[in-house]
């Protein structure tokens, strides 16, 4: 069983019928296709600045590699009709990995950006072992469901919270610490015969969201990630923004200066483990997202206090990103149950308020429309961005309206 497993487990389309997906203008008409539902080629002639000739032999190219398919004819006036072109969803997959405190969770996209497969376990605190059967079982558990294609399978992308450990949980055990030394593409190769890419879950929901939410009709944003932890990505002018170590957005580490919590760091307030803690502490129900949606009037009383210090916390800093970055919108995603989101994006909204007088501009705060799965859905985009996508990555701002 193991040996037929491992048979199926090959890379086929990244070594034959993709060897040309390197070149930069295929990368560009690829990305531009994706971002529209139909288009054309006299479309693509106008939205990416190539020649008709060209256009003509990478469209013809990414048909044969099956990334893009006919799906109909456009009459426009006279002479022959204009061929649709779309993305074929079945012209590849991706493969995302989200490694997080409080839980794992394992997607496969396909090309269209539909999720085909996902497993998830709320664990907390998982230890590499635990992380490596977790994969090992996701893997075959998605590569056997009928709607994905292994063969068609181009790499896999590992989201995770960066440093691991370094945040100082109280709940936190000691030998958790272990990660923040480990490979972890190293930890999982073996499991996976495509190639591993590893980013900060932070960074990897704020392409989810460029990708397939509001990032459709916002290209500059800041998105706020409430996990286990709080974690933040800067998207301009539809580019993720790493900075110069790739630590930018690291909302977290800032210190609070609000009295209750003075000197601390914010994640320390703002994130689900602090939650947890809170409901722990007035003995209610705690530890998974199902507590949070208990109808418990003293859990209640406990998350509301939570989302009106979460929202005087975040002041500050939502000050300094609408006065450095002047972003178009902040968003708001993660493992947060979204009325409680929804809850902390009116009070925050509420306490920037009464700044607006002092301030150049306000973003508007909304939640984002990829919430819980943003990471694991934006790792799973990493190995498109290296095999066929623009330099840019999957942030290229060719064709977007």
């Amino acid at each position: 069983m193991t040996d037929r497993r491992h048979a199926r487990l090959t890379v086929s389309l990244s070594g034959t019928n993709l060897e040309r997906a390197a070149d930069y203008n295929q990368r560009v008409v690829l990305q531009a296709i994706r971002l529209r539902a139909v288009t054309t080629r006299q479309e693509l002639v106008a939205v990416t600045g190539l020649t008709p000739p060209t256009i003509a032999t990478i469209s013809r190219r990414l048909i044969a590699a099956g990334l893009v398919q006919i799906v109909g004819r456009l009459q426009q006036g006279r002479g022959q009709p204009a061929v649709q072109l779309a993305i074929d969803p079945d012209g590849a997959f991706g493969i995302g990995i989200n490694i997080d405190r409080d839980h794992l969770t394992f997607v496969v996209l396909d090309l269209a950006g539909n999720v085909r497969a996902r497993v998830s376990q709320d664990i907390a605190y998982a230890l590499p072992d635990q992380v490596r059967t977790f994969v090992a079982e996701a893997v075959t558990t998605c590569c056997d469901d009928p709607r994905v294609i292994v063969d068609r399978i181009v790499g896999a992308g590992i989201a995770v919270p960066e440093p691991f450990s370094k945040a100082g949980f109280h709940d936190q055990p000691a030998g958790y610490s272990v990660w923040n030394d480990l490979d972890v593409a190293g930890l999982l190769a073996d499991l996976m015969p495509w190639p591993l890419h590893v980013d900060n879950d932070a960074a990897t929901a704020a392409l989810g969201e460029l990708e397939f939410g509001s990032g459709r009709n916002c290209h500059n944003f800041f998105y706020l990630l409430i996990g286990a932890g709080l974690g933040g990505g800067l998207v301009i002018d539809g580019s993720y923004y790493r900075g110069a170590s790739a630590r930018s957005g690291e909302v977290g580490y800032i210190l609070s200066r609000v009295p209750a919590s003075s000197g601390k760091s914010i994640e320390s307030r703002v994130s689900l483990s602090a939650l947890y803690d809170r409901l722990s502490g007035a003995g209610c129900k705690s530890g998974t997202l199902g507590a949070l949606g208990l109808e418990d009037v003293r859990a209640k009383t406990v998350i509301d206090a939570w989302i009106a210090e979460a929202a005087e916390m975040l002041v500050d800093p939502m000050i300094a990103i609408n006065c450095l970055i002047n972003p178009q919108a902040v968003l708001v995603g993660g493992r947060l149950p979204e009325p409680l989101i929804d809850a902390l994006v009116a009070a925050l909204t509420n306490a920037l308020a009464g700044y607006a007088a002092d301030m150049p501009s306000i973003a508007p705060i909304r939640r984002a429309a990829m919430a819980a799965d943003a990471p694991a859905v934006g790792a799973a985009l990493l190995p498109f961005s290296d095999l066929m996508l623009p330099s840019d990555a999957i942030l290229m701002n060719v064709g977007r309206d």
